[in-house]
C-alpha cells in the first residue's frame, strides 16, 4: 500500500492506494496563505490520518517547479511560504519511509497511463485545462521529465501576443471579463456569445494540440481539468483548426480523450513508488 497526496488549487487530497484502488480518502481545503510551518504540519497530520503499518511510501504531487530527483519543491505559485522546500527530506524524516515528489500535471498523465482513459497505450501525453495549462508526457511507459523536471510546460510556449496559457486555461475567459464556470452557465442556457467564446477557445485548443503533435507525435492525448466540463462546446472549434493539420493520417491514428477519474492525479501521485 502507497499514500497519494495531490495538493490541488484550493484543497489537498490524501488517499491509501493499492493497486489502483483508493481504500480510504481524505479531501479537505489547504491553507495556502499560512505560514510555512503551519502549512507544513497541516500536510504531515492530514497524512499521519490514514498512515499505518503496511504502507511503504508516500507519493505526492504539487503545483510547481519540482527537482524530483532530490524532492525539492520550488516557488509554488499557490503556497506562498513555500519558497524552497526539501519535501522530501521533511517527509521521510517524519514518516520514516520513501517519499517522491512530482509536478501534479505529472501525476496526472501517469494516472491516466496506468489507471485512466490511456492504459491502452504506451505514450500519452496529459494536458490540464484550469487555473493554469499545464501537461505531463509519458514515453514507452515511462514518465519523462526532462532534466528540470520541465518537459511538458506547453502553457509557457509562446503564442499570439502572449503563450498558450492566456488563450487554453482560464485567463482566456478573463479576457473577456467572465470565468470558465459562467461562460458554461450561459452555454448551457444557449446564450450565442458564450457559444462564439467557446467556438473561439476551441480554435485555440486546436492549435495547441497542433503542437503537441508536432513536438511528441503521441498515441493519445487526453485532456483533464476543470474547464473541460466545457468540451461539448469548444469541441467544434477545436476540430475545425485540427482539420487543417497537414498529415492527416497522424490526426486520424491519434485518439483524443477526455478524463473521467476525479483521484486520477492522486493515483498517478501514488504511483510515483515503485
Amino acid at each position: 500500500m502507497t499514500i497519494g497526496v495531490d495538493l490541488g488549487a484550493t484543497n489537498i487530497r490524501v488517499g491509501i492506494v493499492e493497486g489502483g484502488v483508493i481504500y480510504r480518502k481524505i479531501s479537505e481545503p489547504f491553507p495556502y496563505d499560512k505560514t510555512f510551518e503551519e502549512t507544513i504540519n497541516f500536510l504531515i497530520s492530514t497524512i499521519r490520518r490514514l498512515m499505518n503499518t503496511n504502507i511503504k511510501g508516500i507519493g505526492i504531487g504539487v503545483p510547481s517547479v519540482v527537482d524530483s530527483r532530490k524532492g525539492i519543491v520550488y516557488k509554488a505559485g499557490n503556497v506562498p511560504s513555500w519558497k524552497e522546500v526539501h519535501l522530501k527530506d521533511i517527509l521521510e524524516a517524519e514518516f520514516k519511509i520513501q517519499v517522491r515528489v512530482n509536478n501534479d500535471c505529472n501525476c496526472f498523465a501517469f494516472g491516466e497511463r496506468y489507471y485512466g482513459e490511456c492504459t491502452p497505450y504506451r505514450n500519452i501525453v496529459g494536458v490540464t485545462l484550469g487555473t493554469g495549462l499545464g501537461a505531463g508526457i509519458v514515453v514507452n511507459d515511462v514518465l519523462y521529465e526532462g532534466l528540470n523536471t520541465g518537459a511538458g510546460e506547453i502553457g509557457l510556449v509562446p503564442y499570439l501576443d502572449s503563450n498558450y496559457e492566456h488563450y487554453c486555461a482560464s485567463k482566456f475567459f478573463q479576457r473577456y471579463k467572465t470565468t470558465a464556470h459562467i461562460a458554461y452557465l450561459r452555454a448551457e442556457n444557449d446564450d450565442k456569445e458564450a457559444l462564439a467564446m467557446w467556438e473561439e477557445f476551441g480554435h485555440h485548443i486546436g492549435n495547441m494540440i497542433q503542437v503537441i503533435m508536432y513536438m511528441y507525435d503521441p498515441e493519445a492525448i487526453i485532456l483533464g481539468g476543470g474547464i473541460t466540463k466545457g468540451y461539448k462546446y469548444f469541441s467544434e472549434g477545436m476540430n475545425k483548426n485540427l482539420a487543417n493539420f497537414p498529415y492527416p493520417l497522424a490526426l486520424e491514428k491519434m485518439q483524443l480523450l477526455i478524463s473521467s477519474k476525479e483521484d486520477i492525479s492522486l493515483l498517478g501521485a501514488a504511483s510515483l513508488i515503485p
